[in-house]
């Protein structure tokens, strides 16, 4: 059953107001969550006047603080009987909806001698395992069969579903250490990995479903979006068509390949060969979707892909991550900067958030000469991406050049997709 956030939040449990070094955990992680991270308010964000306006475009039959639509991705919505008598539906995203179901290990997680493994066995959730915890968050940040938003929802005015494990970590802010046995100096490169990993695999699950589906093919919500709503410019002036449509029919929407984009060039750094089937599978499903192709057809590659994804994903868990290998990484994806930046704008920020996330594993480890004008060349990145519809790829590109001359240099391994 679910007991709600309340009994996490006493001062000698999770609710100290500052961290505590001499213990196992913080012991402030309740109050992080309440006092900063967004998912506090995710409930309270169903009851402003852009989510009711929402409701009314969308003709929901109730308010999106009762949608059964909303409710599973902004609140703990589980059946009654599973609710404890302290238990609150606008408490928001909150303990439970990661940690799991509190009460069967409530009470005694906390005796001396109580092991992590016991509470597993009791229903707690493993987010330890960096694989398990990025399939909790993708299960509302790409979607199930249970949790969607689709196209319908996006123009309703839901934001579209952008992700990166490592950076959306940093910014929640993060209210978790490891325990001392499990530290890993470069945390922060396998987080961002494994997190790639299973995005690419959670969002071709999610293509193959939605092209399975007659009643929403095609999804526009699978394609990416600013290769319609962008600002339109005179032909002369625009770098869409001075790049041409390579693989896709002209005009037709392409796929959203930024779960691929930067994720491709750390496959082919492990894993040469594995990188080059990649690579063929998912220009399969981007050129039936890109060519209006035979949606079970793209529903069939899809799930292909999906399972390379899912056997990539296990040599990515299993990798030692070291300061060569980020910085081939991060070398790659910088070479790689014409490719991204033409792909569009959802690719180009799922760029700038691995360069940002390996850079700051880096800068932790290894002591960089240049990192002020190595910070400043990644926010400029980032800067690129402020306006998207006037998003311009050869800008962007440029600015990746430039990110790549401040990059510490390691041997490549590896050569970059032309």
């Amino acid at each position: 059953m679910y007991s709600g956030p309340g009994g996490c939040a006493a001062s000698n449990c999770h609710g100290s107001v500052t961290a505590k070094a001499v213990t196992r955990i913080w012991q402030n992680e309740y109050s992080i969550w309440a006092a900063q991270d967004k998912h506090a308010r995710a409930y309270n964000m169903l009851s402003n006047p852009v989510s009711m306006r929402m409701g009314k475009i969308l003709k929901l039959a109730s308010n999106p603080n009762q949608a059964e639509k909303c409710l599973v991705c902004h609140s703990i919505n589980v059946a009654s009987n599973l609710r404890a008598q302290s238990f609150q539906m606008d408490e928001g995203v909150s303990c439970e909806n990661c940690h799991g179901p509190a009460v069967g290990w409530l009470g005694p997680h906390t005796a001396k001698g109580w092991t992590h493994e016991q509470s597993l066995k009791l229903g707690m959730y493993d987010t330890r395992d960096l694989a398990a915890r990025s399939e909790k968050c993708m299960s509302c940040h790409v979607g199930t069969p249970d949790k969607r938003v689709d196209h319908q929802m996006i123009a309703a005015g839901h934001p579209d579903l952008t992700f990166e494990l490592d950076t959306f970590s940093a910014v929640m802010p993060r209210h978790w250490k490891f325990p001392d046995a499990n530290q890993n100096t470069w945390e922060g490169v396998q987080e961002w990995a494994i997190g790639q990993g299973v995005e690419l695999r959670e969002t071709l699950n999610r293509l193959s479903r939605s092209a399975s589906s007659s009643k929403s093919w095609p999804e526009f919500a699978e394609m990416e979006c600013f290769a319609c709503h962008h600002s339109l410019t005179q032909p002369q002036d625009s770098w869409r068509q001075a790049a041409g449509y390579q693989g896709r029919t002209p005009g037709a929407p392409a796929w959203n390949a930024s779960r691929y984009i930067v994720f491709r060039d750390l496959v082919k750094q492990i894993s040469p060969d594995t990188g080059k089937q990649l690579d063929a599978d998912l220009d399969q499903v981007s050129g039936l979707v890109g060519s209006g192709g035979d949606r079970e057809q793209i529903a069939a590659a899809a799930k292909t892909a999906s399972t390379l994804a899912d056997q990539i994903l296990q040599q990515v868990r299993r990798q030692q991550y070291d300061a060569s290998l980020t910085t081939r990484v991060m070398q790659a994806i910088a070479a790689d900067g014409n490719s991204i930046a033409e792909q569009g704008e959802r690719s180009a920020e799922q760029a700038a958030m691995a360069l940002d996330s390996l850079a700051l594993a880096y800068e932790k480890n290894e002591k960089l000469g240049n990192q002020p004008e190595l910070r400043a060349a990644i926010d400029r990145l980032f800067k690129q991406l402020s306006n998207p519809s006037a998003y311009n790829a050869p800008v962007f590109a440029a600015e990746m050049q430039k990110v790549k001359a401040l990059l510490p240099h390691g041997i490549q391994t590896a050569s970059s997709r032309p």
